[in-house]
Order: C-alpha cells, then sequence, then structure tokens
C-alpha cells in the first residue's frame, strides 16, 4: 500500500544581475551638474585658468585612451605619443596649408590618427608582450623621424598654429575650451559605451587570456585592431587640443615619450581597468604638475617615488581607494550580482 504525501514546496532564492547601483546613479547626477555647469567657465575665469583646464582635458583623453589600451585590450603601449604627434601635425596642416576651418579640421585630424593606426596595427601585432611595448616606442620614433624631413610640416623647428588668427584670444581660448570639452566627454562617453558592449567583454577576455578567448568565439586579432585604432584616434584628439592650445607643434616635444609616461603614470596611480581612474588620476597628476614643477629634477624623483609607493600598497590605484574596492561604481561596465527575496 503507498501513502501519496502532498509535495512539498521548498522556496528556493532567486538571483538577479543589475549593472547600475545607487553609487553610479548618484555619480551620474553629479556628472550631469558639471557638464551644464563647465559650459560657463569661459564668462566666469581668466584665460589661463581655461588653459590650464585644456591641459588636463588633454591628460584625461590620453590616459582614458591608454586605459582602454592597456588596461581593458591587454596591450601594453609605450608609444601613444605617436598618434599624439599625428593628430597635432595634422590639425595644423588641415587648417594652415587646406585652409580648413580649425574646429571641422579636428574631426579629421581625428580621423587620420585612425588611418594611420590600422596598418602599423599590421605590423605591431607581429610582436607581443615587452616586445610590443618597445615596438610601439620604436615606432613613434620612426614617425618623428620622418616629420622631421618634411619640409611642409616645418622639419625639426615645428610649426605656429595660425589658424586662430582671425579670433581675438579671449575668444580663441574659450572655443578651444568648449572644443575640448566636447572632446573629453565624448572619450570617457565612447569608452564607457564599448566596454557595455559585446566588444568590452571580449577585450577583458582577450586581456585575461587569449588563447581561452578564442577557444570562446573571440575574435581576438579584429578586436584588438579595433581597440588600437580607437586608442589612436583618442590620442590624435588629444594631440589637436594640444595644438590647438599651445598654438605650437614641434616634433621633438608632440612626439614626446613623456607622453607616454605621463598615461602610464595617470593609469596606474589613479586605478587600471576602470573608467573612473584615469580621470583621478589625471586631476591628481595635474596638481602635482603645478605644485612641484618648480622643482626641477625633483619633481620627475617625487613622480617616481608616488608611483612607487601607490603600486606597492594600492595595486588598484587611488579610484579602488576612493571607491571600498570597487563597491562605488560611477561607470558601471560589468553586472553585479543582487540576491533576491525567497520564492513565495
Amino acid at each position: 500500500m503507498t501513502i501519496d504525501t502532498p509535495a512539498v514546496h521548498v522556496p528556493r532564492p532567486h538571483a538577479k544581475v543589475r549593472r547600475a547601483t545607487k553609487s553610479s546613479w548618484a555619480g551620474l547626477a553629479v556628472i550631469v551638474v558639471l557638464l551644464l555647469a563647465a559650459p560657463a567657465v569661459p564668462y566666469v575665469l581668466d584665460k589661463g585658468v581655461q588653459g590650464s583646464l585644456v591641459t588636463l582635458f588633454s591628460l584625461i583623453v590620453m590616459a582614458t585612451m591608454w586605459n582602454l589600451l592597456a588596461g581593458y585590450g591587454g596591450m601594453l603601449s609605450i608609444g601613444q605619443q605617436a598618434y599624439v604627434g599625428i593628430g597635432a601635425y595634422a590639425l595644423v596642416y588641415i587648417s594652415d596649408t587646406i585652409g580648413l576651418d580649425p574646429f571641422m579640421a579636428v574631426p579629421l585630424a581625428v580621423v587620420i590618427a585612425g588611418l594611420f593606426a590600422y596598418p602599423i596595427s599590421f605590423l605591431a601585432f607581429r610582436l607581443s608582450g615587452g616586445y610590443f611595448a618597445i615596438g610601439t616606442w620604436v615606432i613613434a620614433v620612426v614617425l618623428m623621424q620622418i616629420t622631421l624631413q618634411i619640409p611642409a610640416l616645418g622639419g625639426g623647428i615645428g610649426v605656429t598654429f595660425t589658424g586662430f588668427s582671425d579670433l581675438t584670444p579671449g575668444r580663441r581660448i574659450a572655443y578651444v575650451y568648449w572644443l575640448s570639452l566636447v572632446g573629453v566627454a565624448l572619450a570617457v562617453a565612447v569608452t564607457y559605451w564599448i566596454m557595455r558592449s559585446r566588444l568590452g567583454l571580449g577585450f577583458t577576455a582577450i586581456r585575461d587570456d587569449e588563447t581561452a578567448a578564442a577557444s570562446l568565439g573571440v575574435r581576438v586579432t579584429r578586436s584588438k585592431r579595433f581597440v588600437f585604432v580607437v586608442a589612436a584616434m583618442g590620442s590624435g584628439l588629444a594631440g589637436a587640443m594640444i595644438a590647438a592650445n599651445t598654438l605650437r607643434v614641434q616634433p621633438d616635444s608632440i612626439f614626446s615619450v613623456n607622453y607616454a609616461v605621463f598615461m602610464i603614470f595617470i593609469v596606474v596611480i589613479g586605478g587600471i581597468g576602470t573608467i573612473e581612474g584615469p580621470i583621478l588620476g589625471a586631476i591628481v597628476f595635474f596638481a602635482l604638475q603645478q605644485w612641484l614643477s618648480d622643482l626641477g629634477a625633483w619633481y620627475l624623483v617625487i613622480l617616481g617615488v608616488i608611483a612607487i609607493v601607490i603600486t606597492l600598497f594600492l595595486p588598484r590605484g587611488l579610484w579602488g581607494l576612493v571607491s571600498g574596492d570597487g563597491r562605488i561604481r560611477l561607470f558601471p561596465v560589468g553586472y553585479r550580482l543582487v540576491r533576491a527575496a525567497p520564492e513565495p
């Protein structure tokens, strides 16, 4: 004889995932307020402050692009200054020689940097690891040497940017400030969009293990080439911003490896592999430049000591410290597990 017993329903907890958190919504509100207030800066601050802010914006763009390339794509480059130089020279040549409006020339300069990066990637990708890093540096040096041989680009003495000659100094710096504000917002927004997409997930997989990523169907080479070109275009944008701000482009300075050092330092102290890290790192680095630049060689020594200390004791960078090791995210690109109440 069998006895039928009623089925016992055991409540099972179910979970869901989400991207946004309270901190990200609060961060979004702060960002919106800043973006609404930032365009008013030329009306309340002098030309010197505006020029300094353009410099800060260019640092944020360069660091964000290097972080996209190395922090997310796993490609450690010390040659991104090549595209900074290409963007700067492209802006000057298109505006001064061809005669196009400088604000219309900036997007073209960005595209030209990407067009240079695409064929260069076929050469660079034949290398890996440390060889890739050194190879990108060599490519930047070669491009600088080529620039030195082109009379139209001023040779070794460089060129003066005259595209804004019909504007008063105050109006010029205001326009350059607004241009740079749009540029830095665009660079961060594009990085955020990429990392929230399937491409971003593929980049992370490639960074962790290329072989495993390929076995899961990720098109490794195509994805790496895409991020390589995008990072070059962003660096070209930074170069155009620098040229528009300083009105002078010289090959030994615009192609200087110092830009690569700045990018690496900013990302390391800010927090590699995050969107917030390069922004925070650029602000800290910019402040250090303002405070320590009069110390001469000691300025570089202090920066080196800071980098070493943060690397040893704060491997996630300053943003890792501020965010509580990722609990606070202003730009959520991944998913967070949320455990809901048990089913009734």
